[in-house]
């Protein structure tokens, strides 16, 4: 009996040790549990946004990034549902992407989004997105979902909400559930930012190609090369300070055909016996408008010198036909229209207010300015224009010029002015007997005061006849 006793205290001991194992296990394995469930609840949020985050890297679509966006913040937050509204340049609302499982709550969801942002949009109001969007869409869906958003800002300007929606009563908005849902929300900020930039710097390169194209069209327009022209030597440079500039020079020849049909000249030679229009000019401004102004004038300028009028006649006839389309586009061209024959040896010429060309005398060695009274082509519609003349002799060399050159600025701030330019060319032709020579020695002289830092200067155009 003894020994059956203490046997069964012994089982009651044991069993009771056991029970106390048992019971204090169970603290422990719930407490596993639990933080086996927040690993896989953050592994799922990490897989999510790296997803998120991949998305961003890899889509050249922004709507296919958008589609994804809701989709996220729905998971990331434990959300039924979850919809993006995002606002245009004009100020109006759209319902974006909306992601629901339910086909009932998304149906709702839907409607009440779409009533609320047709009557924002009605009303034009531009600042729409606000926190009284989210109470319009709360109370239209009523007691029926929980919902919260977060701003998608861009360059600090608010260009839409995310909303995120559960009909689960007991649903928590946690600080966590913040966070993440502004990590997507931010995520999305970064792929519209991403889109604008890229379309602005399609924009930009498809401009580039434009200007490329332009500038193309322009030197093509102008003289590839100076013609051959008896008893004269020509150069000419167009220096633009952008792709397309306003400045404008041409040799147009005049008057022709009866130099073809003279046989006294050989074949090779009738052409260089033609007198020859030499012209130089200056549209208002910089960039693509000057150069379509100047194009227009090139146009018009070829077709009234075929009429064989006199250079102020001819000038009086461009600014009448010019007028209404300078007025129109507030532009003005000034503009040097000269005739040389070779046959004598006499430039006639006319001046619409552009820069006088200079003319160096071989003989005496001084320099004179070639300039009559003329108005700007395209201020008055019924301004007159007068004739000079001036006879050129062996050594003689005119330079024609445009405002790029007086106007140009060094770094300090200084004009290269007129006076300076008068004694660079009197410099040139006293170094060099050569057209190309002196115009070389303008452009090097010129870049040296200008200095190389400094690009912020005109368009500059030279053009030096030289006798020989």
């Amino acid at each position: 009996m003894a020994i059956k006793s203490i046997s069964s205290e012994s089982s009651k001991k044991n069993i009771l040790a056991g029970s106390s194992s048992t019971t204090e296990s169970t603290p422990v394995l719930a407490l596993k549990e639990i933080v086996a469930n927040l690993c896989r609840e953050q592994n799922k949020i990490q897989n999510l946004l790296s997803s998120l985050g991949f998305a961003l890297r890899s889509f050249n679509n922004l709507n296919q990034f958008l589609e994804l966006a809701p989709l996220m913040a729905a998971r990331v937050t434990d959300a039924d549902c979850s919809a993006l509204i995002l606002v245009n340049n004009s100020g109006y609302l759209s319902l974006e992407q909306l992601h629901c499982q339910d086909h009932q709550m998304n149906q709702e969801i839907r409607e009440a989004i779409s009533s609320v942002i047709n009557k924002t949009n009605n009303k034009q109001i531009n600042s729409i997105l606000s926190t009284s969007l989210d109470e319009k869409i709360s109370n239209v869906l009523g007691k029926k979902s929980c919902l919260y958003s977060t701003p998608i800002l861009v360059k600090n300007v608010e260009r839409g909400r995310i909303y995120i929606f559960s009909s689960d009563s007991e649903y928590s908005w946690t600080q966590t559930k913040r966070k993440l849902l502004q990590l997507v929300s931010d995520q999305t900020s970064v792929a519209i930012a991403n889109n604008e930039l890229t379309v602005e710097l399609r924009s930009k390169e498809r401009q580039d190609r434009e200007l490329e194209i332009a500038s193309e069209i322009q030197l093509r327009l102008l003289p590839r090369q100076c013609p051959k022209i008896k008893g004269v030597n020509l150069a000419a440079r167009c220096q633009t300070a952008s792709r397309v500039g306003g400045d404008y020079y041409d040799f147009i020849p005049t008057n022709y055909d009866q130099f073809l049909q003279n046989k006294d000249f050989k074949q090779d030679d009738r052409f260089t016996c033609v007198p020859w229009s030499i012209v130089i000019g200056d549209v208002m401004g910089k960039g693509v408008p000057a150069g379509l102004i100047m194009t227009m004038t090139r146009g018009m300028l070829r077709a009234e010198v075929l009429h064989r009028h006199s250079p102020a006649q001819i000038l009086q006839h461009l600014n009448h036909f010019m007028y209404v389309d300078l007025d129109n586009s507030h532009r003005f061209v000034t503009l040097f229209y000269s005739e040389y024959n070779p046959q004598n040896g006499c430039l006639s010429y006319s001046n619409a207010a552009h820069n006088p060309p200079l003319l160096w005398k071989g003989a005496a060695h001084n320099i004179q300015k070639l300039d009559t009274e003329g108005m700007l082509i395209g201020l008055d519609p019924d301004s007159q224009y007068e004739d000079g003349q001036v006879q050129l002799s062996s050594g003689d060399v005119v330079l024609y010029y445009t405002d790029g050159f007086t106007d140009a600025v060094n770094k300090k701030g200084l004009r290269f002015d007129e006076k300076n330019l008068i004694k660079v060319f009197e410099e040139g032709c006293q170094k060099y007997k050569n057209s190309q020579e002196i115009l070389d020695y303008v452009f090097n002289q010129i870049e040296n005061f200008v200095g190389s830092e400094n690009d912020d200067n005109d368009d500059m155009t030279l053009v030096v006849m030289q006798i020989e």
